[in-house]
């Protein structure tokens, strides 16, 4: 199963008659056994956005396996998104006090009180997208991502590590 075959369930989801809790009780869904996190915000949220489509609809979907991992701040500097929206996490980058502020108070308080973010953000294993590659790539999440390398920049609090759910083979 891929997120391309996943058209229909993403319609209903659309037409507003499914629900989050219904929405993963899906037979297909079920099946994967991803955590609730993963499943909310790759496939409930994201999973018809037409450039996360272009970027993971091949994706086979039930050869990925999901863990929150803890990794070190710098492994978050050079990480990329999908080619549909590169740049995106360098636009965050640029101004994360506004990206911060723009968001629940709770966000922000949790950024200086602990130098990370408040969710995990999704990371892939590049070698799920084409065999040949190695590293990971931010799946979703892109906004903190961003947020965390500008803080880096502006020596602003930044945790030494985070967790992040990274979906490996």
């Amino acid at each position: 199963m891929k997120l391309n075959d996943l058209g229909p369930l993403m319609a209903r989801r659309q037409d507003g008659g499914l629900r989050f809790e219904r929405f993963r009780a899906d037979p297909a869904l079920a099946a994967l056994q991803w955590p609730n996190d993963v499943l909310r915000d790759f496939l409930f949220d994201h999973g018809d956005n037409g450039h996360f489509v272009d970027d993971y609809g091949d994706v086979g979907l039930c050869a990925i396996t999901w863990k929150l991992e803890t990794n070190p701040a710098a492994d978050f500097v050079g990480m990329p998104t999908g080619a549909s929206d590169a740049g995106c996490i360098e636009s965050y980058a640029e101004n994360p006090v506004h990206w911060v502020d723009v968001r629940r108070p709770e966000v922000g308080r949790h950024w200086e009180e602990h130098g990370t973010w408040l969710r995990p953000p999704l990371l892939i294993d590049r070698r799920l997208l084409d065999p040949a590659d190695s590293g990971l790539q931010v799946l979703e999440g892109r906004t903190r991502v961003g947020v965390l390398r500008g803080r880096l920049r502006e020596q602003l609090r930044v945790a030494p590590a985070h967790q992040a759910w990274v979906g490996r083979p």
